[in-house]
C-alpha cells in the first residue's frame, strides 16, 4: 500500500524506518503523552522504538495491528500516525488513533490522511465498522472524527489513564460501513 497525495505519502511503518518514527515520536512527545501513552512509553529512547517497531511487524504479520506513517515527500519526514488497533476480526471491527505533527495541525492533511486509509481498510479488510476516541477537550481531532464521517455513539465514563494517573472520560465515535 502505498498512497500518494499533494505532497505526502502514506506506508505501512517499515522497521527499518524506526529512526523516523522515533524522531517523530519524540518532537511531539508532550502533546502525545496523555492519549498515546503507549506508544510514548515504548519510544523513549532509539534503542526501545527499534524493538518497539519490532514487535510491531510481529502484530502487523498476525493482523492485529496496523500502522500508517505520513512522509512529507519534500522534506522526507514523518508527519503523522494513524493506527489501527483493538481488531475484532469476527465483526470485523477496529479502532483507529491518529496524529498529526504540530507543524502540520489545520492543514488537513490528518483528515485527508484518515480518509484515504478509512477507504483502502474498507476495500481491503472490509471492515464493517471503525471507532475512534477522544476526550472531549480534543477538539482538533474530534473534528477530524467528523469530517470522516463518524458520529458520536456516547461517553464512556472514568475509560482511560492517562500518563499522569489521571482517569477521564472518553467519547466514542463510530463509523459504519455497509
Amino acid at each position: 500500500m502505498d498512497i500518494i497525495f499533494n505532497n505526502f505519502r502514506i506506508t505501512p511503518l517499515d522497521i527499518n524506518e524506526s529512526e523516523n518514527f522515533f524522531n517523530l515520536i519524540d518532537r511531539n512527545r508532550s502533546r502525545l503523552e496523555d492519549f498515546f501513552a503507549g506508544t510514548v512509553l515504548k519510544t523513549k529512547t532509539l534503542q526501545d522504538t527499534i524493538i518497539y517497531c519490532q514487535n510491531i511487524r510481529d502484530r502487523v504479520l498476525e493482523k492485529s495491528y496496523f500502522p500508517f506513517v505520513i512522509n512529507d515527500l519534500k522534506t522526507d519526514t514523518f508527519i503523522g500516525l494513524i493506527d489501527v488497533k483493538s481488531i475484532d476480526w469476527n465483526i470485523p471491527k477496529a479502532e483507529i488513533g491518529y496524529f498529526i505533527d504540530v507543524d502540520y495541525e489545520g492543514q488537513g492533511v490528518i483528515s485527508k490522511s484518515l480518509g484515504l486509509v478509512i477507504e483502502y481498510l474498507s476495500e481491503v479488510y472490509q471492515f464493517k465498522k471503525l471507532l475512534c476516541r477522544a476526550n472531549s477537550s480534543n477538539i482538533g481531532s474530534i473534528a477530524v472524527a467528523k469530517k470522516n464521517g463518524f458520529t458520536l455513539e456516547g461517553t464512556i465514563k472514568q475509560d482511560y489513564k492517562t500518563t499522569k494517573g489521571v482517569i477521564v472520560d472518553l467519547d466514542y465515535y463510530g463509523r459504519v460501513f455497509s
